[in-house]
């Protein structure tokens, strides 16, 4: 399958894998974030993770926070589940922004996820996946770490097939693999392929970890 995303090749410390300790952990991660269309939780994605308690980090963006605010509040209260930060905007091009622009991309953000969650993010996730060397030493620069993904899942593609993604992402996960989906309603199969996936991967032996707990 190929990837939805393209992430800009450089020399950088963008993480797109976890060392496992030679076992078999995998991370899921959501994008939950809003551009010109409202945008809101998917519920049947969102009440399948807090009923089977399946540790996840979600990249919130702050006009999707600052449209979702009890329910962000709510999310941040289980400790299975882990919010970080995913800008403001969701410019898909953040190279082309200056470096006051993307530091107050960010800081606003943080100021908007802590005033309703009481959380302070650490990590990073770059809308689009792309960026340059400059963006990402800036973004370093306030002490975040970016963190992508190992591959594309294929969730916001209409024209993939759930079987499809199915099939992609659980022969594709390796242990320290970073998955990536949409909880934003832009992820059209991801209700129906989420559990699927899951019980796969948990019958191959793969334990689902937050980003914090292997970063």
């Amino acid at each position: 399958m190929s990837a939805v995303f393209l992430c800009t090749t450089l020399n950088a410390d963008v993480i797109t894998f976890f060392d496992s300790h030679d076992e078999k952990k995998v991370a899921l991660t959501f994008d939950a974030c809003e551009t010109k269309t409202p945008s809101h939780f998917d519920p049947v994605i969102l009440d399948y993770l807090i009923q089977n308690k399946v540790p996840a980090t979600f990249f919130v963006s702050a006009k999707f926070a600052i449209r979702n605010p009890e329910r962000l509040s709510e999310v941040s209260s289980y400790p299975f589940i882990e919010i970080e930060n995913h800008s403001y905007h969701h410019y898909t091009h953040m190279e082309s922004l200056s470096k006051e622009r993307v530091i107050d991309e960010i800081q606003s953000t943080q100021d908007i996820i802590e005033k309703i969650t009481k959380i302070k993010t650490k990590y990073f996730r770059f809308p689009a996946g792309n960026y340059d060397k400059k963006t990402l030493d800036t973004v370093e620069g306030m002490g975040y770490k970016v963190v992508h993904w190992s591959f594309a899942s294929g969730d916001p593609d209409k024209s993939i097939s759930a079987e499809s993604i199915i099939k992609w992402v659980s022969s594709a996960t390796k242990p320290g693999s970073i998955l990536i989906f949409h909880i934003n309603g832009r992820g059209y199969t991801t209700p129906k392929t989420l559990p699927v996936i899951v019980e796969k991967l948990k019958e191959r032996g793969f334990r689902f970890v937050r980003l914090d707990d292997v970063l």
